[in-house]
């Protein structure tokens, strides 16, 4: 770790283009012959259908990509284009062109329904619009209310009315592009933020933000080289999906492995680990929550050595529980779709179950009190980023056309991230809660993430959910929402909530135990997967 930091000063250039000065770059790597031969992109779609991608490769299909944007859609730089397409290959296709052309990119995921599509239309003002035959209905039923759309993109074998064929103005382009000339600072893309709290917010990254920054990632909690095989199953929609599905691997000259997979399937996963040659795999805690109730003795994962997490903190049962079964660390990250990896379990550094690691070298990250003073070991706070004299250019630029908000993230010296932390006396970092999540009971500061590593210790969790409850006497209570496997489904629910009350004290400090419990058949999550504790809480204080 030490040595990591040492040797990690990332140079900021006046100019860059990722699609130029790297993707390019591997391009010629490649003429020379001094890459392996693993390609740039290798798509599977379960069903015998195999893309397999160079660079080179690449680099000709985006720009002719440019040319649909530049002839056929008229689209200039800084226009905005939202792009909703499943795992295909056409989605890496629209990302290069956007950073060719200097369009930029809002990518959105396939579960979004009208009205989300809407708000997205209108809030960025998008001028084009990329999607299939399964949401275009969806897009066709608000596109009156949606003044500045103007271009259409459908990719589909078939045809709609009001649409362009993406597939067929590609096949006719020109593969002759010359890439726009970017600074750093230019805009890049808008990610909208999963929506955890609140109504999502346009976060706007540059070209260096990811280009430059998703370099330690890829180097050093990926641990990638370019004759690495990399699996992130994360959907297209999130910023997730821009840090390990192109940035972080690319920047290594790893190979980028996809299964199409319309629905998550643990089965698909462990079959997939076991038929390819995937060498490094991430997926988030709700995944590994799911593959550790199978039994994976009966799958070899060959070439697997080296696993990742990110998302939202995971529980240390489960990383325990993969370990046992697969023999191999899962080495987590914290990160928002604000920023770069802000911690990590990099690559050589022990790891302490529970922890989100220590911080990436990119970053001065601290925790922090109300009035922004600095806490020692053992305190907790906000986890905060120290963004002067001197912001990192490796932070999103901004909440796109909402100066108010972005301003609402700097106390002091510091951007706060809105997350509940503790650090330790050797400089890891554990995640406490969201900072609205926290509960206050009698005077005690509980964080539901403690609470719910408890509960999943049990056998009978499958998942849950912890919030702050209204109590006449202590203020508020902690309140569990729990998710049981089917084997204890039937079992009477006055006698599990106090077996599971019990084991809560047994395993943490016994002030912390679910003083209320309520069983599920699901959790509200939002569109991400990320468990939305607000909307279980505003429930329990509007009764």
């Amino acid at each position: 770790y030490e040595a990591m930091k040492q040797q990690c000063r990332l140079e900021v250039p006046e100019y860059f283009n990722f699609a130029r000065d790297v993707l390019d770059r591997w391009t010629e790597v490649e003429k020379e012959g001094k890459k392996s031969k693993t390609p740039a992109l290798w798509w599977v779609d379960g069903a015998g259908e195999e893309v397999k991608w160079s660079f080179e490769e690449l680099g000709v299909l985006s720009r002719k990509v440019s040319n649909v944007f530049s002839d056929a859609c008229g689209l200039q730089w800084g226009d905005r284009v939202i792009l909703i397409l499943p795992r295909i290959p056409e989605w890496w296709l629209v990302n290069v062109a956007c950073m060719r052309t200097g369009t930029v990119l809002i990518p959105g995921t396939q579960q979004l329904t009208a009205k989300d599509i809407l708000h997205r239309l209108q809030k960025s003002k998008a001028k084009c619009i990329i999607t299939d035959e399964s949401v275009a209905p969806a897009v066709d039923s608000v596109e009156a209310e949606c003044q500045s759309l103007k271009f259409k993109l459908l990719v589909s074998e078939g045809y709609r009315e009001g649409w362009l064929n993406f597939k067929d103005l590609l096949k006719n382009a020109s593969s002759d592009h010359c890439c726009v000339t970017t600074k750093c600072q230019d805009p890049m893309a808008i990610y909208f933020t999963s929506g955890t709290t609140g109504s999502p917010k346009m976060t706007q990254h540059s070209h260096s933000s990811y280009g430059i920054g998703l370099t330690v990632s890829g180097r050093y909690w990926l641990d990638l080289t370019s004759s690495d095989i990399f699996w992130n199953t994360s959907d297209t929609g999130w910023a997730k999906s821009a840090w390990s599905s192109i940035f972080s691997p690319w920047i290594q000259g790893a190979c980028v492995f996809v299964h199409k997979m319309p629905h998550f399937d643990p089965h698909i996963v462990f079959e997939s680990l076991s038929r390819f040659p995937i060498t490094v795999f991430c997926s988030p805690p709700t995944a590994y929550r799911m593959f550790v109730q199978h039994k994976l003795s009966s799958y070899t994962f060959k070439s697997l050595r080296h696993c990742v997490s990110a998302g939202e903190p995971i529980n240390p049962d489960v990383m325990e529980e993969w370990k046992a079964q697969t023999g191999l660390d899962i080495h987590e990250g914290y990160g928002q779709t604000e920023t770069v990896l802000i911690c990590g379990n990099f690559k050589g550094m022990k790891i302490k179950p529970g922890s989100m690691g220590k911080p990436s070298p990119e970053y001065d990250v601290k925790i922090i009190d109300e009035n922004s003073n600095i806490l020692p070991p053992g305190k907790e706070g906000d986890i905060a980023i120290r963004v002067k004299p001197t912001r990192s250019p490796f932070l999103f630029t901004c909440y796109a056309d909402d100066p108010e908000k972005t301003e609402a993230t700097i106390r002091g010296d510091f951007y706060v991230t809105g997350d509940r932390g503790i650090m330790d006396e050797d400089g890891y970092f554990w995640f406490v809660g969201r900072a609205d999540d926290v509960i206050n009971s009698a005077g005690y500061r509980i964080g539901p993430f403690e609470v719910e590593s408890a509960l999943v210790e049990h056998p009978a969790v499958v998942e849950s959910a912890v919030v702050s409850s209204p109590d006449p006497i202590r203020g508020e209570v902690v309140k569990a929402f729990i998710v049981l496997t089917p084997e204890y489904a039937s079992h009477d629910p006055e006698k599990m909530m106090k077996e599971l009350q019990d084991h809560v004290k047994k395993v943490t400090a016994p002030y912390k135990y679910p003083r209320k419990m309520e069983f599920v058949e699901q959790l509200p999550k939002t569109i991400s997967g990320k468990i939305r504790r607000n909307e279980l809480r505003q429930k329990e204080w509007r009764k």
